[in-house]
């Protein structure tokens, strides 16, 4: 097979330049409507018939037969096994991402998951206590690949944010078990594994069935219908978020080697070919080497096919007039992945505002970041980056707000209020707070 990828080629200064930005930037999140009357049927049949249908389900779409869901709970000692069976190389790269994963998580919750009080002069204690959730449940994607990286960052800032317990989902189609998703799973801290998947799957953590305890939040990525699943269970859990397509944007100022930066562009078409890899530079011939590296670098690739299509569908190779102007159209996209490829990166990190993660120069490449780096990699995708957070031990945690009023706090808080609820028309909120005054004003009439 002869492929070939090239990447749209644009330029700021060319006067159609908006019009054909904003058309490869265009992706609609919006699930096909087959789709979304599929998952509402599965959510609604799972809620009603519990392991009966989830093991239907499960059978249907996995190829996976078994007498009862318990059956496809993996053991701990299923997941310890796994983890002694890794060859060296392996156990020891997945203890130190865990290890790095874990040292990030634990400075996070240092310095924004502590809870906290203060009093007032008049011996009021305002604060807020901050609290784990007591369930989570995580899905793992495991059908056309398998990603142990996505257990260790999904279970990992759940178990710093002090949550009782984690409860992993990952489909086995066929029966296939990834030894790295299980080992990873041990390592991380997971309570309970279930091997099922898709909609059904999330229908379980969200309803609970008579084997799948309920939780109280779901995170992770999936395929459309898992999306799909997510945002329909939304506020009877909690959700992460509703991930895209993955995307990567490269600032290069023509310093790095232009095969480095190809590779980068590579590393997130490979995952599917909605993906989105984006160069943005100053410098023309800089724009062609790295077009030259694509070409030469394609036909070495084991996922060139995925690869060509991703970058011929939507990735760009854009010419801008300066570094400043590439800064501000990173902004614009607030990608999932920015790399700075920089000699001078942080001459250019104040002017970012909006990005999922940001890579500091030549030699951080985001697959760094994917795998031990120590940072979340699940990102805020499709422009979300404008108003949302990579995962954290924060959205394992959940915030009270702790009031206790003195006596002498009571006469002033509570003529505030009362006026305040009077002008409302809330008459016995008023009254509430009037009935501890030292002196208790007469009923008022509202209007």
């Amino acid at each position: 097979m002869n492929l070939t990828a090239a990447p749209l080629c644009l330029s700021t200064r060319a006067s159609d330049f908006e019009a054909q930005f904003a058309a490869r930037l265009h992706w609609s999140a919006d699930a096909d409507s087959a789709i979304e009357q599929r998952v509402a049927d599965i959510l609604a049949d799972v809620k009603q018939r519990g392991d009966v249908a989830v093991l239907e389900y499960t059978a249907r779409f996995d190829g996976l037969q078994a007498p009862s869901l318990g059956a496809l709970e993996l053991t701990q000692a299923e997941l310890k096994a796994a983890f002694d069976a890794l060859p060296d190389a392996q156990r020891r790269a997945l203890e130190s991402a865990a290890r790095r994963v874990r040292v990030y998580h634990e400075a996070q919750k240092k310095a924004s998951g502590e809870s906290w009080s203060y009093r007032d002069e008049d011996g009021t204690l305002l604060g807020q206590k901050v609290t784990p959730l007591d369930r989570v449940g995580i899905y793992v994607p495991g059908g056309k690949a398998a990603y142990p990286s996505s257990v260790l960052m999904n279970a990992i800032p759940a178990h710093v944010a002090g949550v009782g317990e984690i409860i992993m989902v990952v489909p086995t189609p066929r029966g296939e078990k990834n030894a790295l998703v299980l080992a990873a799973a041990y390592v991380a801290g997971v309570t309970r594994a279930f091997t099922i998947g898709g909609a059904q799957a999330v229908a379980a953590l969200a309803y609970g069935t008579a084997t799948v305890p309920k939780v109280d939040k779901i995170t992770g990525p999936g395929n459309a219908y898992v999306a799909s699943a997510k945002k329909r269970v939304f506020g009877t859990v909690g959700i992460d978020m509703i991930a895209g397509p993955s995307e990567i944007l490269v600032l290069a100022d023509g310093s790095t080697p232009a095969d480095w930066v190809a590779m980068d562009l590579f590393s997130q078409a490979e995952h599917d070919e909605l993906a989105q890899s984006i160069l943005l530079c100053p410098d023309a011939a800089y724009i062609d080497a790295v077009q030259a590296a694509i070409h030469r670098l394609l036909p070495t690739m084991p996922r060139a096919a995925i690869i060509a299509k991703s970058l011929n569908d939507r990735g760009a190779l854009i010419l801008t007039r300066d570094m400043e102007e590439a800064c501000a159209i990173s902004n614009r996209i607030a990608p999932e992945h920015l790399e700075v490829s920089s000699s001078e990166p942080h001459r250019w990190e104040p002017l970012l505002r909006h990005a999922g993660a940001i890579f500091l120069g030549a030699y951080t490449s985001e697959s760094l970041g994917d795998y031990c780096a120590g940072p979340n990699h699940v990102l805020p995708t499709s422009g979300t980056a404008r108003f949302s957070s990579p995962l954290g031990v924060y959205d394992f945690q959940k915030r009270s707000s702790l009031i206790e009023v003195s006596a002498a706090g009571a006469q002033t808080l509570g003529t505030v209020a009362a006026e305040l609820a009077y002008g409302e028309g809330l008459q016995a909120h008023a009254r509430a707070a009037e009935l501890r005054l030292d002196v208790v004003p007469p009923m008022r009439a509202t209007k």
